[in-house]
């Protein structure tokens, strides 16, 4: 079956994922780039993990959501790199009708999950600054494991929902999507059926995952700076700022190239691969790096673990 030969739903077997359109000899620079960036991702993300379980110190609401996002980052982009890595030595660059959903499904529970799990991390600082006396109380650990719980059950309903309204569409004007992943808008130019309803549900379930997470995050941080400009010394203003700015940067950059993939128009389709190596690879990297270089606690218990695997050598 040829690229753009036209086809019906029911006898598509598998699409043709284009990647980047660079010259061929530059594949093997991209796969050496996405395999050191996957690399730093397993050992920062699995290394953040295995010293938050570890460590008895860091036995706290801030660490368990870390660790949680630690493990979303590393099977999201586990969703992503390694087909994409095979694809840059493929000849056919090909993805099976399956493996296709199972990308987009786990792709969308974890990018979702994500969203909202920050939302509770912003939520922990508010209470943690604005109300530290009684921060073991109202972040306790039935609370905690319930945030990350719904978390998990918001992403796993949307996800649901929008995969099988995607995938209920008639591919027929070609196979080839025109990117590294299956992705929703590369999918939809496949369709000729009618998006409407499609487009509808998922600007309606957007406004409902952006909009309500954005606004806890924002009230959250609202409330931290006025309580930290409150704080009469300098050295305690910067401390608290500092278990703050982490989180900030990571929604920044999350949210930041997720908006410009989705709220912008769909005009440039090479730059919204660009766009998407923001939250798929360069965030899941950045966010153990972030978390544990401006991190005392984190540093302290890594020293710590390398120096007790030291002892036992």
């Amino acid at each position: 079956m040829g690229d753009r030969e036209t086809c019906n739903h029911s006898e598509v077997t598998d699409f043709i994922l284009v990647g980047f359109r660079v010259r061929p000899e530059l594949h093997i620079l991209l796969f050496l780039l996405f395999l050191l960036v996957y690399t730093m991702i397993l050992l920062g993300n699995i290394g953040m993990m295995v010293i938050i379980m570890f460590d008895p110190r860091l036995n706290t609401p801030m660490y368990f959501f870390l660790g949680n996002l630690s493990f979303i980052d590393l099977f999201y982009s586990s969703v992503i790199a390694p087909k994409a890595m095979i694809n840059f030595w493929s000849e056919s660059k090909s993805i099976s009708y399956a493996g296709c959903v199972t990308q987009f499904f786990l792709f969308g529970l974890f990018i979702v999950t994500e969203g909202f799990l920050l939302a509770a991390m912003a939520y922990d600082r508010f209470i943690a600054i604005c109300n530290p006396l009684l921060y073991t109380v109202q972040m306790s650990t039935h609370l905690c494991v319930q945030l990350v719980a719904g978390s998990y059950f918001c992403g796993c309903i949307t996800s649901v929902l929008h995969t099988s309204m995607t995938f209920a569409l008639s591919f027929c004007a070609s196979r080839t999507i025109d990117h590294f992943y299956c992705d929703t808008r590369p999918l939809q130019r496949l369709s000729c059926s009618d998006l409407f309803t499609l487009k509808m549900v998922s600007f309606t379930f957007s406004g409902l995952i952006v909009f309500p997470t954005i606004i806890v995050i924002i009230v959250s941080y609202l409330y931290i700076v006025s309580t930290v400009l409150k704080i009469p010394s300098t050295e305690g203003r910067q401390k608290a700022f500092s278990t703050c700015s982490s989180h900030l940067g990571v929604v920044s950059v999350l949210y930041g190239a997720v908006s410009f993939m989705y709220l912008t128009p769909d005009t440039f389709p090479e730059l919204s691969k660009v766009a998407s190596l923001c939250y798929t690879l360069l965030t899941p990297m950045l966010n153990p790096l972030i978390y544990s270089l401006r991190n005392k606690h984190v540093k302290e218990a890594l020293y710590k673990l390398v120096e007790k695997k030291s002892t036992i050598l």
